[in-house]
């Protein structure tokens, strides 16, 4: 008998307005994307085995030279660890529920084309991408794990399992896909433990473009500054958060719109707040330049995470490939943002 195979997917996700990766009890739009994506497989076996990814858990090196190098280009953390960790929560859910899951192993593997370290939620994507793989391999449905809930349980494997300093707002995106407005309002996270998640006809979205860095750095320290202040108390953060939730407010209402003149002014703006309270330093010099490059040639740009990466609008094909040109003489990838259409599957 054939063993039983199954594959999840989840795709690199852009935030378009509000705060990139929000905890704050924040506002936020943004969109999955197809340009990258994480897939899982899992496959029946005698056992439970999680298996290594060739390039991204590498062991072994030709020389301490490679091993810097790879160190440098990719850090220290590959996919295992979300698989492991994954699973473990995946096992504690269902038991918690009283979800019965049939006797057997599985093999459970993984790829990932989602750039590392530059803010499109590529850690989550794999997390997201198991949970839908091991959905499938024990024939569970939203009746088991409901769908404004699974992102929790993700945040959770991250979060809670790794301490990986995040927000909810990744993992919605990749669990309802295409365009999707969030409310975090702090009513709504209290009383039902989630938000409220809306998704729009992506068919509103604006011609984007998105680029990004060969060599990034690790996103997770500006988040951790930045909700150590929110914490404390900082003053100008809360009034931040506040301002990102206006934002994502009146983007949503310049979509429904087509209004992407207006978008574009939303959306500069949204960076140019993150950029005040966080400073050039934490920011960081390439992301400074990425973002002015764009906007040197009209096109309106921002982060879609929390760095390493932006995106912006073009306003026709010409617009496009200069901006393309651009951003490749200066070093950086460069395409065009192509959103996930597709959400009858969802």
């Amino acid at each position: 008998m054939v063993p039983v195979t199954v594959e999840g997917e989840a795709r690199a996700r852009i935030a378009i307005a509000g705060n990139p990766s929000d905890g704050y009890f924040g506002k936020v739009i943004a969109c999955t994307i197809t340009n990258f994506k994480a897939t899982v497989r899992v496959c029946e076996s005698d056992a439970v085995e999680l298996v290594m990814h060739p390039k991204f858990d590498p062991t072994k090196f030709k020389s301490l030279d490679e091993l810097e190098a790879v160190a440098v280009r990719d850090g220290y953390y590959g996919g295992l660890r979300l698989l492991f960790a994954g699973c473990k929560r995946f096992s504690q859910y269902c038991r918690e529920h009283n979800i019965k899951l049939r006797d057997g192993g599985f093999r459970v593997e993984y790829e990932t084309t989602i750039p590392r370290q530059v803010g499109l939620g590529g850690s989550s994507a794999i997390i997201v991408a198991l949970f839908r793989a091991l959905m499938k391999f024990f024939n569970l449905t939203e009746e088991h794990i409901p769908k404004p809930v699974l992102p929790n349980i993700v945040l959770s494997v991250e979060r809670d399992e790794l301490e990986i300093t995040a927000g909810l707002q990744d993992r919605v995106a990749q669990v309802y896909d295409g365009l999707v407005f969030m409310d975090f309002s702090r009513e709504l996270m209290e009383r039902y433990g989630h938000g409220r998640y809306e998704n729009l006809d992506v068919s509103l979205l604006p011609p984007m473009f998105i680029a990004w860095v060969s060599v990034p750095s690790f996103s997770g320290r500006v988040h951790s500054g930045l909700r150590f202040r929110y914490e404390h108390g900082d003053e100008s953060v809360i009034d931040a958060v506040r301002q990102w939730i206006e934002i994502a407010e009146e983007a949503r209402e310049a979509l429904l719109q087509r209004d992407y003149e207006r978008l574009g002014k939303l959306m500069n703006r949204n960076f140019d707040i993150r950029r005040s309270i966080l400073g050039d330093e934490a920011i960081g010099r390439e992301n400074i330049e990425m973002i002015e490059l764009g906007r040197r040639l009209g096109a309106p740009t921002k982060f879609p995470g929390s760095g390493g990466s932006v995106i912006g609008i073009y306003w026709d094909d010409e617009h496009l490939e200069r901006l393309r040109r651009a951003y490749t003489e200066a070093g950086y990838s460069f395409d065009v943002v192509k959103p996930y259409t597709n959400v009858s599957n969802r």
